[in-house]
């Protein structure tokens, strides 16, 4: 079952499972409509929308528009060769019943549609993305190989990829049984961020930082992720997840394998997925007496939230990456609902020098912080003298603002990044069952085992007990 090739010329039938749900209006949709604005789609292309329900075709347009409009920028003199594009099918999906689907792309590949282009004699590349919880990726999945809807197709799966150690492992072998994995693209939209990738570029572009990215002048590593927002009308998937799968064992974790890999060969898919994915494997297991686990009061009172809900909407966890690179260096991470502050950082914090002339130095008086949200920043944080006679010290930062670089038509949003590298078959910013393997061991002494839930007020930066995580730094978001 080869990957099909890619390439602007090559039709291309895009099926949304899950097109009315949530993560389709607020993410997928603007981001495909994005790269028909910036014409980064295949010149001919179709979008069909897959749903339990039955909607015509007028009605799912409608949908779409609406969602950019709540969702995005609205639409623009691009919406009407978008609309044509359009199809929904419905009637679900599934082993037994497959719906309108197989009809609808059947249409589309006889040429019998009024959209842009002739797809008739072509081979077409279908996508498929399956924009649905992870308890439903099973059943999808043998549905698309049950009606033949596999054959040099891609698929793409959201993140969580499973709920824990087991329900990956019996989902990894269903995904296999039906698809190469080179056919496989698991979503993390932290790995799209364009300051995510400036990680790496950064490092290992230059020769400042290179030599400092190590245990020997880096005491601490921070990776922060603090929510003002609740749970909005994601109430039942969140509570079915929580903040330790929904952000910990998915983006958080993605992001310090960014933050602790070793140089790759090269920047090819390949190589950067190697080194991701081994420096994972040497993650070492979470222990429970490092993590906080909380849930901010009036979650309970959500509406489709149990009275008795154990759910965490904050953790914070120290974590150890055993390789000579990063041995004994904490990595502290943090993410949490309804705090006081939003922000999307990771920060290495230098170690102070142990000999000269300069005493008293602040624990926290040299860092580098990336700033993940938005187009980026990056933030050097330097002791200087305070102005003025005498030695007294301060804290100073010098920062640059990654929208400040002048680029060819601006960057993309994470979704569309990931979305038009999807198109284009390049796998490179896209998780390996290896390496997600080796994620659910370090998480399960905390899935298995999780420490008592502890209550925070909204507007806090949560309980108070993890403060002790980040000593003796402390953390450098604070709301407090």
């Amino acid at each position: 079952m080869p990957d099909s090739t890619s390439g602007a010329d090559t039709p291309t039938v895009f099926v949304l499972f899950g097109a009315t749900g949530d993560l389709a209006k607020r993410m997928v949709l603007p981001a495909f409509y994005e790269l028909a604005q910036r014409e980064l789609l295949p010149t001919r292309w179709k979008l069909i929308g897959n749903g339990r329900g039955e909607r015509t075709d007028d009605e799912f347009r409608q949908h779409v528009a609406d969602a950019l409009t709540e969702f995005g920028d609205g639409t623009d003199d691009h919406w009407d060769a978008f609309a044509k594009n359009l199809r929904f099918a419905g009637g679900g999906f599934t082993v037994d019943d497959p719906g309108q689907l197989p009809d609808v792309i059947d249409e589309i590949r006889n040429g019998d549609d009024d959209g842009a282009g002739d797809f008739s004699g072509d081979d077409v590349q279908l996508v498929h993305y399956i924009a649905l919880p992870p308890a439903t990726f099973t059943d999808y999945t043998k549905a698309l190989g049950e009606h033949g809807l596999d054959e040099g197709a891609r698929v793409v799966y959201e993140k969580p990829f499973g709920t824990s150690q087991k329900s990956f492992e019996e989902l990894d072998v269903a995904v296999h049984e039906v698809f190469d994995e080179k056919q496989v693209y698991r979503i993390d939209h932290f790995l799209g961020k364009e300051s995510t990738q400036n990680l790496h570029i950064i490092r290992f572009a230059n020769g400042m930082f290179a030599g400092l990215w190590n245990r020997e002048h880096v005491e601490q590593v921070q990776i922060d992720i603090p929510e003002t927002l609740d749970i909005d009308d994601r109430a039942e998937f969140y509570d079915a997840t929580g903040a330790v799968l929904d952000m910990l064992v998915t983006h958080l974790f993605q992001v310090a394998a960014e933050v602790a890999m070793e140089p790759p060969l090269s920047l090819r898919a390949d190589d950067l997925q190697t080194a991701r994915e081994s420096v994972i494997a040497a993650f070492r297991p979470i222990d429970t007496d490092e993590v906080v686990l909380g849930q901010y009061d009036g979650y309970r009172d959500t509406e489709g939230i149990a009275d008795d809900s154990d759910t965490d909407t904050y953790v914070a966890a120290r974590m150890w990456v055993d390789t000579d690179r990063w041995r004994d260096v904490p990595f502290v991470l943090r993410t949490g609902k309804m705090l006081g502050v939003s922000a999307q950082r990771v920060t290495l914090v230098f170690r102070r020098p142990e000999d000269g002339p300069v005493t008293h130095l602040p624990a926290d008086g040299a860092a580098l912080t990336f700033d993940l949200s938005g187009d980026g920043e990056i933030d050097i944080t330097l002791t200087v003298k305070t102005p003025g006679p005498g030695e007294e010290l301060s804290v100073a930062h010098m920062e640059l603002p990654l929208s400040s670089i002048e680029t060819n038509g601006g960057g993309l949003s994470p979704y569309s990044r990931l979305l038009f590298d999807v198109l284009d078959g390049d796998r490179s910013l896209f998780t390996r069952p290896d390496g997600l393997a080796h994620v659910w061991e370090v998480a399960a002494p905390l899935l298995d085992n999780p420490p008592a839930i502890q209550s925070y007020a909204p507007g806090s930066m949560g309980p108070h007990a993890a403060d002790a995580l980040a000593d003796p730094v402390g953390w450098f978001v604070s709301g407090r």
